[in-house]
């Protein structure tokens, strides 16, 4: 069992006890009172949804003998230490690395944050380092991995307590190197701080996350706090065909390196051909071709070599590897249909930006020879804004587009439909179906889709399930897919 002291928890946190001793022998921590059991600690934090310290009677209870908080209303039990932490959001972090050791000082953390392209980039690093031989660990939204073994991913970025086990496990495994999408939300309630990135990469920034972060310069500023913590021996690595890119690391200690396709940069790349069955490249002085499509992934590719170089890997070894992955699970995954019948391409685009560079790519694929079909829908609970925004992006460049459920949660999934439909220009509103029934509307669009033209489902990627009135449904928009054709 696991276990510390108070001296060692509060390392480098401002405490002070109100009753108890540092002496005290801690088993497990937690900020979840549901998870608390005897002789552990219980962090009381003041989060956007709920206060901590309401909880504090009920680990208690439960049998937690230290609370950690900021403020203390009720009289003080015998037989339970109570630690007062200011700003208890703000270390957080901190208290979890203690518990566990600090197990982020023994590895080399790479983190990419962004709107668009976080998995794809984090999964090819990943896949890079463990082909050139690293025991290497992923924290994405697809999966957590700890070298070979899979994990079932929570969040694209997990709470401070289950961050700093999972560095635990993977130093523990022999891991030298993470690689972790950070996510805006982990950022702003600081569920990395204190995290020592020895790389941060930023892939670019449109509009999303507004239902949380409530506008747009507010989710900018969210983002920036991964480069603000960086300490002098990092290295930033930003998309400078971004305009938000200077934004980022304008108050940096960190080292920068920027790359693009269209500006000068330190990490400058050329697309010779995009093709289905690939990516043709020019990078520095060499020309490679690459199994993943699309000019986004040219930005995700380049981007993952200039990580690699600047981890002192050889430039030919970095494009050997990388010239042999395939990239992440339900990011524009090609799917070929029998007997040559049409193609359907599988994406995980759930914002304007990622859906217009999806349809931009098949569209540069196609050059108008075959049709273009669109399954779209837009997520229940998240921001309102971009729904019009995506259906008139999917009307103007596909040539038949179908509005449907994505994963509706706690909304009227028809009202979301209308929702999106009112983006609808009038000219374009004979060639888009509303099906409220996502099987239906992937059945319907593999039924329209002719030899030889492209079906874009859009939304839920590498998703498993659809998610209805808070309960998860088994639901795979590739097995819906394959059924259809096999039928």
């Amino acid at each position: 069992m696991h276990k510390v002291s108070l001296t060692e928890l509060l390392r480098d946190i401002p405490a002070r006890f109100l009753q108890g001793t540092p002496a005290q022998v801690v088993t497990d921590i937690w900020a979840d009172s549901r998870q608390v059991g005897a002789g552990h600690a219980f962090v009381a934090v003041r989060g956007t949804q709920m206060d901590g310290h309401a909880f504090i009677g009920q680990a208690i209870n439960q049998g937690a003998t230290v609370i950690l908080g900021e403020t203390f209303d009720q009289p003080l039990l015998d037989g339970v230490t109570y630690v007062q932490v200011p700003d208890m959001q703000a270390h957080l972090s901190q208290l979890m690395a203690n518990f566990f050791g600090r197990p982020a000082e023994a590895l080399t953390i790479c983190g990419v944050t962004g709107t668009n392209g976080k998995t794809t980039t984090a999964t090819l690093l990943y896949q890079l380092l463990t082909g050139l031989g690293y025991n290497t660990g992923l924290i994405s939204t697809v999966a957590y991995r700890i070298g070979p073994e899979v994990l079932p991913s929570t969040h694209t970025t997990p709470d401070a307590r289950q961050l700093q086990a999972l560095f635990r496990r993977m130093v523990d495994a022999g891991c030298s190197h993470v690689c972790m999408e950070v996510s805006s939300h982990a950022l702003d309630q600081g569920r990395v701080t204190g995290v020592p990135f020895r790389v941060a990469m930023f892939t670019n920034i449109t509009h999303d996350h507004l239902d949380y972060h409530g506008t747009f310069q507010a989710y900018i500023k969210a983002k920036k706090r991964l480069f603000d913590m960086l300490a002098p021996e990092a290295v930033a690595i930003v998309n400078a065909d971004d305009r938000n890119a200077g934004v980022m690391v304008q108050n940096t200690r960190a080292a920068v390196r920027r790359f693009a396709l269209r500006q000068d940069a330190d990490y400058k790349a050329r697309i010779l051909e995009n093709t289905l069955e690939g990516l043709f490249m020019e990078i520095g002085i060499r020309q490679v071709w690459f199994r993943l499509t699309g000019s986004f992934n040219a930005w995700n590719l380049l981007m993952v070599y200039a990580a690699a170089l600047e981890l002192g890997i050889e430039s030919d070894e970095a494009l050997r590897v990388l010239s042999a992955l395939e990239g992440a699970d339900g990011r524009f995954q090609v799917m070929r249909g029998p007997g040559g019948g049409p193609t359907a391409i599988v994406d995980y685009a759930h914002t304007p930006d990622a859906l217009q560079n999806v349809l931009d790519t098949i569209l540069d694929i196609n050059r108008g020879h075959a049709h273009v079909l669109a399954v779209v829908g837009c997520g229940g609970n998240r921001d309102r804004e971009k729904r019009p925004v995506m259906a008139r992006i999917a009307a103007a460049l596909a040539d038949r587009v179908i509005l449907t459920s994505d994963n509706p949660r706690y909304e009227d999934p028809d009202a979301i439909i209308e929702e999106m439909y009112a983006g609808v220009p009038d000219e374009h509103r004979r060639k888009v179906l509303k099906i409220t029934a996502r099987r239906e509307a992937i059945r319907t669009a593999c039924a329209l889709a002719q030899p030889g033209d492209i079906l874009l489902v859009a939304g839920k990627g590498h998703e498993t399930y659809q998610e209805i009135q808070g309960i998860k449904h088994p639901f795979d928009d590739r097995e819906i897919i394959r059924e259809t054709w096999s039928s």
